[in-house]
């Protein structure tokens, strides 16, 4: 049973029905200011009022004891220890600590204000009142904007006889410097009076340099250490590894030892990540990757020779152009070859055999740029011949992406220090090119021309907004990019995770498969044709399988057949059908009879 109960409501109780209209504005009432009521009143003038749609409203509150506070002036003297104590002599500190922790006024002080601190305690603990309400939306949502870069300096050599800039380091402090080494890299065509110094440069004065590094040979490579900023480490043309202290001038402060140093020019120098900070390594053309302490610098600590055969003849060894060191795997490094191939080796293996891990072999040339991806280790970017690869250590037949084959050669590459799907690389026809491949994976998000010149290296700074790109003609140019390419989008780990997961697993099944392939044709070389009949079979099932069909469907039929016919004769006969099949079988077999007498010989 449903009960309804209906409420009535006469139409008058509704109000008046409203019309509208499209019509004119029409002036109902007028209402002139009164001057006399202005009389009563101040003026207040500036006005300053805050305005708020919504209420203000709290998740938690709580009852607090009300606490006053006044400004005082304090006169703080180093460590706040008395004027006859030395806060550098250990013994005096230890001294003072201990006639202080005996005085009772100093028992009392903590016993008081440890109940205060209880307190406080008790109640931070009753209420959390640092609670973050927004976990979920740690990523700043970046606006949608077309990506942009604009150039901010340029640095020029300021030497009349121009030098390619061939390295680039960031000030680890604030990256408020920009160190650049100039050398010649064109073997024996480098011109009579070339200058070997390279340069400091302070960002906010492009005119001149700030300091001078005055090297015995021209530097390739040049590095700040990231534990001490006044310590540079540059790799020279001739082989030798030197080391400066910026406190100290621009001298050499530290070389290496002719005939213990590299035979060819060192393209790759990276500090360790050590306690002391002291520690580094370099890699050169001449296949050996040596490593050192710039304490005492006359011959390596270490040495290994890249020899893929594991057999350690400096004949047979690659020569390296680029170096990855990543602080999270200390005991791994990866060597960019002149011959296109990645080696990644083990420096705590105890065998030479051991040293060697894998190789990933990808590019047609020199590997001029390697690096990891500071958010996933595991995957790491090359830059060689006309392409920029991304490549996966579960992967080593082949690189997971890659760009399209450009028009001009490729020199440098790097990751973005902020965001996981961005890299930059640079071209020989004065082209900056910026990747992001959630955004779009064929063309890069943007492409800048830089200079008329070739570019022959770029370094990132820390907070991913400004590059530094070194051409040719020996100039620094430094870039600004837009606020997209350099904060964390939404969702971006996830997305760039997802599609360095896909792509690795895709390129795992097509190296099953290519292995499969192999391993066909090896066995049609040696007459071993097992796959191929596997595979006619294959084909020739569908026939197979109708053929049964067919057999089956006859033999069904032939036994409908044979049940037909016992079934007719089961069926009984009328009589004058059987006395004419009677009748028909006595003639048959009298005829039979005389036939047979017929054919008896007399």
């Amino acid at each position: 049973m449903e009960i309804v109960y209906v409420y009535v409501k006469k139409r008058s109780e509704f109000g008046k029905q409203c019309n509208f209209s499209d019509r004119q504005a029409e002036l109902n009432i007028d209402i002139p200011p009164n001057p006399e009521l202005a009389e009563q009143f101040v003026e207040r003038n500036p006005v300053d009022t805050g305005i708020q749609c919504s209420t203000s409203m709290s998740e938690h509150e709580a009852n607090t004891e009300r606490f006053e506070m006044e400004t005082r002036g304090i006169n703080h003297v180093e460590g706040g220890w008395p004027k006859d104590v030395n806060p550098l002599e250990l013994e005096q500190t230890i001294r003072f600590r201990k006639k202080v922790e005996k005085d009772e006024n100093y028992i009392n002080a903590i016993m008081q204000l440890g109940s205060i601190m209880e307190h406080c305690i008790k109640q931070n603990n009753a209420i959390d009142i640092y609670q973050e309400y927004f976990d979920d939306e740690d990523v700043v949502e970046v606006m949608e904007e077309a990506p942009s870069a604009k150039t901010i300096n340029v640095f020029r050599d300021p030497q009349e006889i121009k030098r390619s800039a061939t390295h680039l380091s960031w000030h680890p402090d604030g990256n408020r410097k920009l160190a650049v080494a100039y050398s010649c890299l064109n073997f024996q065509r480098a011109p009579e009076g070339m200058s070997h110094e390279s340069y400091i440069w302070d960002l906010e004065n492009p005119n001149k340099p700030e300091i001078v590094l005055k090297p015995s040979s021209p530097l390739v490579t040049l590095e700040y250490n990231p534990k001490d900023s006044h310590v540079l480490l540059g790799g020279c043309y001739n082989g030798q590894l030197a080391c400066w202290d910026t406190r100290k001038g621009s001298l050499v402060a530290e070389l290496s030892t002719l005939e213990f140093s590299h035979r060819d020019p060192v393209y790759g120098s990276i500090w360790l990540q050590s306690k002391t900070g002291t520690e580094c390594f370099s890699a050169s053309t001449d296949g050996q990757v040596m490593w050192w302490d710039i304490r005492k610098m006359s011959e390596p600590t270490e040495v290994m020779i890249l020899d893929i055969s594991r057999k350690e003849q400096l004949e047979s060894a690659l020569g390296a152009i680029s170096l990855e060191f990543e602080s999270t795997l200390p005991t791994k490094f990866m060597v960019g070859t002149e011959q296109g191939i990645v080696i990644s080796c083990n420096r705590k293996a105890k065998t030479p055999a051991e040293k060697i891990v894998c190789t990933f072999s990808g590019h047609h040339g020199p590997i001029y740029a390697l690096q990891r991806n500071p958010f996933y280790p595991k995957n790491f970017l090359t830059v060689g011949d006309w392409t920029a690869r991304i490549w996966s250590e579960d992967s080593r037949e082949s690189s997971i992406m890659w760009t399209k084959y450009h028009m001009a050669y490729l020199t440098d590459g790097a990751w973005s220090p902020v965001r996981p799907a961005v890299f930059f690389t640079t071209k020989m026809d004065g082209t900056l090119d910026i990747w992001d491949f959630v955004f779009k994976q064929c063309d890069p998000a943007l492409s800048l021309k830089v200079c008329d010149e070739a570019l022959f290296c770029l370094r990132v700074q820390d907070n991913g907004c400004f590059i530094a790109c070194g051409s040719q003609l020996g100039t620094a140019t430094l870039l600004e990019v837009s606020t997209g390419l350099c904060t964390l989008q939404r969702n971006e780990k996830n997305a760039a995770s997802s599609i360095f997961e896909r792509e690795t697993r895709r390129e795992k099944i097509l190296e099953a498969r290519h292995r499969e392939m192999r391993l066909k044709e090896k066995g049609k070389a040696e007459g071993k044709d097992d796959d191929q009949r596997e595979e006619e079979t294959a084909l020739n099932l569908e026939q197979l399988v109708a053929k049964a069909e067919e057999e089956f469907f006859d033999f069904i039929f032939s036994e409908l057949k044979k049940k037909e016919a016992e079934a007719m004769k089961k069926k009984p006969k009328p009589k004058h059908q059987a006395l004419e099949e009677d009748e028909e079988a006595e003639g048959e077999d009298q005829g039979e009879e005389e036939g047979e007498r017929a054919e008896t010989p007399i």
